[in-house]
């Protein structure tokens, strides 16, 4: 940031110069050009001399150093401090665009872990995750960040991984199951079995991926890179050509005016605005993109959306809010309140999403010793004595499992089935919410840009089919296991014709 304010105060001051240049009298006009001249180009002609000792003679900064300093020697000043005014202006320009680009990944860095707590001689130590080993004994706490991949050998907690998947929705992980760096734990204490180094985990990856995204450059930008690399010799052979040519047929008396000819033609010819343009079009590009908060990992991705025809989309967090509410409660001969108070009751002591949902809708304070008898139906529900009757809580194969007759719900979402005494009394209706902007940008794909709109997701048929007819996707697909959407991924990706692309949207895949 610092150097951008030192090259726009220059830029300014060579205009003042400039400007002064063409109103003082001309024995000051060719001191405030000189002046004017080396502000705003001696770090090109500094390159220049410095290329020339590694062996890169013929570059761009060689090229516009003899053309402004044969624009002196034949009196064109101010063409020879425009050249480099005019490069000077580019480079701020996409210095300035790759500045707001990384300054949209500073909130990314935060998922950086700081410290690790690792088990040394029976306790455990606090140490830079970068001291870590694999098989090391890690331990996080609530609310810490877990420093490295690996594998839950001890303890049971619910993972915030928003920073890494997007995902809103909290993950409960138990002995035996792997953990990523990056989430955050919530509440349970965990031991973990360090399966990668800091280098290999999850978020140096990551990290690593985004601070290189300048490296990543467009079939375009290699190419203008290439041609700076060919045009300048080309150029530089033809000028000395000019001169050589005519001297060698009419002789050494023609020498000045075919000097002055060929400096004009090195003037003319330097590719200032070409060679910055395409890079700069880039990195706008990219800076534009991080004032939305989209991040984009190189110009050459920049450049295959625009070859993009078909978009897969995954649905929850992305065309939906990914935060689910109650959105509908069902009751059967009992009031509402008394069967948010029977469920918040019955769902006291669990700390999935779902049952802290539920928990929230009853207002009043709640008496541990009118619960008894707890029991955890693993993939079902859970089975309680409240207030001495027996309570069913949990999704339709509990209550079917307990042979109860219930009115199946319909709606879309998840539902939690409620039964008391052996007797169905209501349920609990739980959906995402649509974003208020999907139906614009599918709508806004399709007129504008003729993509077609893909939704992959793992929810009921009803539920997909509502939200897919809601925001106006061309085809969805529902019900599916993670490895089905793979395949139907691939599949569709086999459907693309010519050189055309697919855009996947979300955060189930890499």
């Amino acid at each position: 940031m610092k150097k951008n304010g030192f090259n726009l105060i220059r830029i300014i001051l060579c205009f003042i110069l400039i400007i002064l240049a063409f109103i003082l009298k001309s024995n000051i006009k060719l001191a405030l050009f000189i002046i004017s001249y080396i502000l705003i180009g001696y770090d090109v002609l500094f390159k220049s001399i410095k290329n020339i000792f590694h062996g890169n003679l013929l570059d761009e900064n060689f090229l516009m150093s003899i053309a402004t300093i044969g624009a002196f020697l034949i009196k064109e000043y101010p063409e020879a401090v425009a050249v480099m005014l005019l490069y000077q202006i580019g480079e701020l320009f996409q210095n300035m665009a790759v500045e707001k680009s990384r300054k949209s990944i500073s909130s990314l860095m935060e998922i950086r872990p700081d410290t690790a707590n690792v088990l040394k001689d029976d306790k455990f130590v606090k140490v830079s995750p970068e001291e870590v080993n694999i098989e090391d004994i890690i331990m996080v706490r609530p609310g810490e960040k877990i420093p490295l991949d690996g594998i839950v050998i001890e303890g049971e907690s619910f993972l915030d991984t928003k920073a890494i998947t997007g995902e809103s929705i909290l993950k409960k992980v138990r002995a035996n199951d792997e953990v990523i760096s990056g989430f955050v734990n919530q509440n349970g204490i965990l031991k973990i079995k360090v399966t990668k180094n800091f280098k290999e985990s999850t978020v140096s990856k990551i990290l690593e991926l985004v601070e290189n995204a300048s490296s990543k450059k467009s079939k375009s930008e290699k190419f203008i890179t290439k041609f700076a690399h060919i045009y300048t010799p080309i150029v530089v052979i033809i000028s000395v050509l000019i001169t050589l040519i005519p001297c060698i047929i009419f002789g050494i008396n023609v020498f000045n005016k075919f000097i002055t000819r060929s400096l004009i033609f090195l003037v003319v010819s330097c590719p200032c605005a070409l060679v910055i343009s395409v890079p700069l079009g880039f990195f706008a590009g990219i800076g534009g993109a991080s004032k939305k908060g989209i991040l984009v990992k190189g110009s050459n991705y920049l450049e295959n959306l625009s070859k993009v025809r078909k978009i897969v989309f995954d649905k929850t967090g992305t065309l939906t809010e990914g935060t689910f509410k109650v959105q509908k409660i069902i009751t059967k001969d009992i009031s509402e309140e008394e069967l948010i108070k029977y469920a918040s009751y019955s769902e006291y002591h669990s700390s999935h999403p779902i049952a802290e949902l539920i928990k929230s809708l009853y207002k009043e304070e709640i008496n541990e010793n009118n619960i008894n008898n707890l029991e955890e139906i693993s993939g079902k529900g859970i089975k309680v004595e409240v207030f001495g009757k027996e309570v069913l809580i949990g999704n339709d194969k509990l209550l079917k499992d307990f042979n109860i007759a219930f009115e199946e719900n319909i709606e879309n979402g998840t539902i939690v089935y409620v039964a008391i005494d052996k007797k169905y009394k209501g349920c609990f209706v739980i959906s995402d919410k649509i974003k208020e902007n999907s139906k614009e940008v599918i709508k806004s794909l399709k007129n504008n840009y003729k993509i077609e709109s893909i939704i992959l997701t793992g929810d009921i048929e009803s539920t997909s089919k509502k939200v897919a007819s809601e925001i106006g996707v061309d085809r969805y697909y529902s019900e599916l296991l993670p490895t089905d959407k793979v395949s139907i991924l691939e599949e569709i990706l086999k459907e693309r014709k010519d050189n055309s692309k697919v855009a996947f949207v979300g955060d189930r895949y890499k």
